[in-house]
């Protein structure tokens, strides 16, 4: 796996003790400045935005427009400059209660590691370094390779899976999470329809639980009556409605 994704499952455990503030927004912004050099462009530029809990939120924009960096910047995987408030704490404080998809390109699906014991990754953060998985964490797995259409393919190897079947692999583990709050970084990339409607399948279900999703997307025009809001990035800025 790439050095990112790898420091994400390091630091497993959140510390906000349970105090998500109820009134909080799911995620606000203030200002926000991201770069990836010192001198460089800014990736992110003056970016304020507020999240409601339980909205669905869709992040268009085209390639290098800023919606992956945004993503990286609310999970606590990117330097920033501004305010971030997620659950009305400061990026990383609740990582139990915010899971995050990265791009599919983002791994090294040549990993040694199988496709059950991959997703099983996906509990870790409420589990911390100090337990194993047990019988609820492997069921918990089991039902979410089941309900993406994964389960004939368990034991095999990653590398072995085709590219739909590393993206809903991708979002089973990303559900074990039981979060409150889901980043998506183009979870339908490179899927065809079987896989598609699988991995909405998913989605529904965490609309119907009152999680926040916010996803970014090139593929808006299909389904843009399955999202609440639609935000686009231009430059790393907000554009104007």
């Amino acid at each position: 796996m790439s050095n990112g994704i790898i420091s994400g499952l390091l630091s497993y455990r959140g510390n906000c003790g349970g105090c998500h503030y109820p009134d909080a927004s799911a995620i606000r912004t203030q200002d926000l400045l991201a770069r990836y050099a010192s001198t460089g462009p800014a990736a992110l530029d003056g970016v304020s935005l507020s999240v409601c809990r339980g909205e669905r939120l869709a992040l268009v924009g085209d390639n290098g427009s800023g919606k992956s960096t945004l993503l990286k910047c609310l999970a606590g995987l990117q330097p920033y400059e501004g305010e971030i408030k997620i659950l009305g704490h400061t990026p990383g404080v609740c990582r139990h209660e915010v899971a995050y998809l990265p791009q599919r390109s983002s791994l090294d699906w040549e990993f040694p590691i199988s496709l059950s014991r991959f997703v099983l990754t996906g509990t870790y953060v409420r589990l911390g370094w100090f337990r194993r998985p047990g019988r609820t964490q492997r069921e918990t797995a089991t039902r979410a390779l089941d309900q993406l259409g994964l389960s004939p393919y368990a034991h095999r190897q990653i590398g072995g899976l085709s590219g739909g079947q590393q993206q809903r692999a991708l979002l089973a583990r990303t559900l074990l999470h039981d979060a409150e709050l889901y980043l998506l970084d183009e979870p339908f990339n490179a899927v065809d329809e079987a896989s598609r409607g699988l991995i909405w399948q998913a989605l529904d279900r965490l609309r119907e639980r009152g999680c926040t999703v916010v996803m970014a997307t090139h593929d808006i025009a299909h389904f843009i009556e399955r999202f609440d809001r639609v935000l686009t990035l231009e430059n790393g800025r907000v554009a104007p409605d």
